[in-house]
């Protein structure tokens, strides 16, 4: 037996090699893929069905070490998920492979975030030609849905669906991660859809470990999950209490939905023998509860969609990629960096730098969040289901002009924080600015693969464990529809964009996002860096301080991702996240340069503790000059980054 130091915890489990599957002990490269080597030499096991990977509490932080790997890399946020995906690649999969195999696993380790009962984004860089493509697998309203079908019961009984909107058969969405993996997988992968299941239905045969933050967030949800029997059984204790840490799950139930999945493909999800299971859940009146109103001819008529990603120049040495609406995350992205390249941010980078990324300026934070301000501002007026409600000038293209940036920029003080922005002046729009939508959920893939392809996929099933319906499959169901706006106009009458429709995808926020070198005449040439995190709303400051993290302060893949959280959504609180050990809420904060700083700017600082989970990784050249990948799991989730040639700097 050897005795294996978990990364960032004192920590330490005894486990013989051997028990890693598909993992060998000799000293090649291959062999010791998806392993990780310590600073102090030891083995870091990324976690095997009986263990319960690295130590994560919701609002907790363990510091990780920037790992590099030769030719491929998978950042997820489970152990487990890496582990499987990282395997995935060893075999010669594709990263679209490793994808589908690791949002399997995340279905069983980390179900109060994803599963194939919700949806995603993701995008995919060929290096083969170069092309980069948006799949879009938001899930969608049924056809039956009115524009108060989140709203009230009916128009004959205008209460509050039971026992709320999310927790109502009335949140469901049809799900579209599964459709949207299938299409991506018949373009790009390599291994047989088949072999894909395989990690996922022996975990689930064999049981995993429930992790700390997977028990945490069962405590929290308890009472949402003893609603529906399925949930019930599976997630609490006869007394109603969380299943603990350290507890051996299994599940029969998905392990046979995966089954079915890999021998008939997804057409038994949405018109074959899984399919009247789902119809059956979301139809469930249990206890009162306020059916939806999908039937099966939703599902066999959902489709995932291919389209163009938006990518925009920044500074005219990257292009940034990002996902077109329904997401907003790529179009506010790519609006707060295009507003940024008027100011010289390398001047403000992070004093004190060390493995967390330092402590960053207050005129930094600043910048970043006024420029936040103003895209978020135009997200909340403008930004929805395109296909429904066009932007304005029916592209991108007039939200992202650089002329209108520059304007946008020239609102920006340096010395006094703007509090709230309004919406840029985009011509006669007549729309209205809708409630804020609280969003939640949701889990980052980011992985490489050694062919050179790429995948950023964020991934969803919106609240933790959703809607709290869990299907006889195993799995849950999400509550996406909830991140419509319930009232379908403002108070002047104005329709909301947001607003529900039969078949429109609820506006995201998620941000998946791809950077290469910009080319002399302005195209995309060499990939440079992916990242993304969930967050709900917050995604977009997150993915936005990684990205100046890394191409305006020259941080490493695990410092930009571990750097403490700040930014702000359109209103006067500024993030500073207080998980982070760089922040001293001592005297209130009063002691702390960057929120004492923030404060005098004018600045309501937020130092409530940060959930992200960003999984970035940056390509760079060796001291030797080859080409490896660096690759920076979130230090406030239980993610690892695994790939071939693991090392610590």
């Amino acid at each position: 037996m050897k005795r294996i130091f978990m990364q960032g915890s004192a920590v330490a489990v005894g486990l013989s090699l051997v028990a890693l599957a598909g993992c060998g002990t000799s000293d090649s490269i291959e062999d010791n893929a998806c392993l990780q080597s310590t600073p102090t030499g030891e083995i870091y096991d990324p976690g095997t069905p009986g263990e319960q990977g690295a130590p994560e509490i919701p609002t907790g932080f363990a510091s990780k070490r920037v790992a590099t790997a030769k030719s491929y890399m998978v950042v997820a946020a489970n152990p487990l998920a890496s582990k499987a995906g990282c395997e995935v690649l060893r075999k010669g999969g594709s990263a679209v492979d490793a994808a589908v195999a690791v949002q399997m696993v995340l279905n069983l380790v980390e179900p109060q975030s994803s599963g194939i009962g919700g949806g995603a984004f993701m995008l995919h860089y060929r290096a083969k030609d170069g092309s980069v493509t948006a799949y879009d697998g938001r899930e969608t309203a049924p056809a039956a849905a009115t524009e108060n079908y989140l709203r009230w019961v009916s128009d004959d009984d205008r209460s509050t669906p039971k026992p709320n909107a999310r927790a109502s058969g009335r949140s469901i969405g049809t799900p579209g991660v599964l459709h949207m993996l299938d299409a991506a997988y018949r373009d790009a992968g390599r291994l047989t859809w088949k072999e894909l299941f395989e990690p996922a239905i022996r975990i689930a045969d064999e049981g995993f470990r429930v992790s700390p933050r997977m028990s945490s967030s069962i405590a929290a949800s308890a009472s949402g999950l003893a609603r529906d029997p399925e949930a019930r059984a599976y997630f609490l204790q006869p007394d109603g209490s969380a299943k603990p840490e350290g507890t051996q799950l299994k599940s029969p139930a998905l392990a046979a939905t995966f089954r079915t999945l890999a021998s008939q493909g997804v057409g038994a999800f949405y018109d074959g023998t899984l399919s009247q299971d789902i119809i059956d859940e979301i139809a469930d009146t249990n206890g009162g509860i306020t059916p939806g109103v999908t039937t099966r001819a939703d599902l066999a008529a959902y489709r995932s969609k291919k389209r163009e990603a938006i990518c925009t120049s920044y500074r005219n040495t990257y292009v940034v990629c990002g996902m077109p609406p329904p997401s907003s995350g790529g179009l506010a992205v790519a609006q707060a960096l295009g507003i940024l390249e008027h100011f010289d941010l390398a001047a403000h980078k992070p004093a004190a730098l060390d493995a967390d990324g330092g402590k960053p300026s207050a005129m930094g934070v600043h910048l970043v969040a006024e420029a936040e301000r103003l895209a978020y501002a135009d997200r909340d007026k403008y930004v929805a289901d395109a296909d429904f409600v066009p932007l304005p000038g029916g592209s991108p293209a007039m939200m992202l002009d650089p002329a209108y940036l520059q304007q946008r920029a020239s609102l920006i003080s340096t010395t006094a924080s703007m509090g709230t922005a309004q919406p840029g002046d985009l011509g006669p729009v007549p729309l209205g600015v809708g409630a804020p939508v609280a969003e939640r959920g949701t889990t980052q893939v980011t992985i490489v693969d050694r062919y050179g392809n790429v995948v950023s996929m964020t991934t969803t099933v919106e609240s933790a464990f959703g809607s709290f319906h869990m299907t006889r499959g195993g799995y849950l169901l999400n509550n996406q529809l909830t991140d419509f706006s319930s009232a379908p106009v403002d108070a002047a009458g104005n329709p909301v964009a947001n607003r529900v429709a039969a078949g429109k995808r609820p506006r995201s926020s998620m941000a998946p996002t791809l950077v290469f070198r910009r080319k002399p005449d302005g195209s995309r040439g060499d990939f440079v860096m992916a990242t993304g995190s969930p967050g709900g709303a917050t995604i977009i400051q997150y993915v936005t301080k990684t990205l100046v993290g890394v191409l305006d302060w020259g941080l490493d893949a695990q410092q930009a991702t571990s750097m403490i959280d700040f930014g702000a959504a359109n209103s006067i609180n500024t993030n500073v996240g207080s998980e982070h050990p760089n922040v001293n809420l001592a005297n209130g904060g009063s002691d702390d340069a960057l929120i004492s700083g923030l404060r005098a700017l004018g600045h309501t600082v937020n130092t409530a503790a940060q959930s992200s989970g960003i999984a970035t990784i940056v390509r760079r050249a060796d001291d030797s000059g080859d080409d490896v990948y660096d690759g920076g799991a979130d230090p406030r989730r239980e993610g690892v980054a695994l790939g071939n040639l693991m090392l610590f700097k």
